[in-house]
């Protein structure tokens, strides 16, 4: 069996395919998505999309936030932005975090510290993405 995956942007359709498995963010925790799951709407937590393409292969995104709608079979990601893995660049990655952890330790007042905890944590993000090691098979 097989699931239709969609993932879309304002900006772009990020995906549009048939997988085997995904492994999605929502605010309660990370979820694991397989033929036959049970109907759900969803809420997307900034976080990585692992996907399950049918070859077994394992690919990464990452969501910045939105909805999913699981049913029948099809899975429907309406995010705010989101980024394929391998469009992201490891040292670039690993740089924004370096200087994301830097603005953390220095962050003065209310807004300063929102803003420096926001940005370290899609830092980390972007960084986990990259660096992830698929399950072996």
């Amino acid at each position: 069996m097989k699931l239709n995956l969609y993932v879309l942007t304002p900006k772009r359709i990020i995906w549009d395919c048939e997988v085997k498995e995904i492994i999605l963010s929502t605010n309660s925790g990370q979820i694991g998505v397989l033929p036959n799951h049970a109907p759900i709407n969803t809420a997307v937590d900034m976080g990585p999309l692992r996907i399950r393409l049918l070859n077994d292969q394992w690919l990464t995104a990452v969501l910045w936030s939105g909805f999913a709608r699981i049913v029948n079979n099809e899975i429907i990601i309406l995010g705010n932005d989101a980024e394929l893995g391998s469009d992201i660049d490891p040292e670039e990655a690993q740089q924004a975090l370096e200087i994301a952890e830097a603005n953390m330790s220095r962050a003065e007042g209310t807004k300063e510290l929102v803003e420096a905890k926001l940005a370290l944590r899609r830092a980390r993000i972007r960084v986990e993405a990259v660096n992830w090691i698929p399950p072996s098979n």
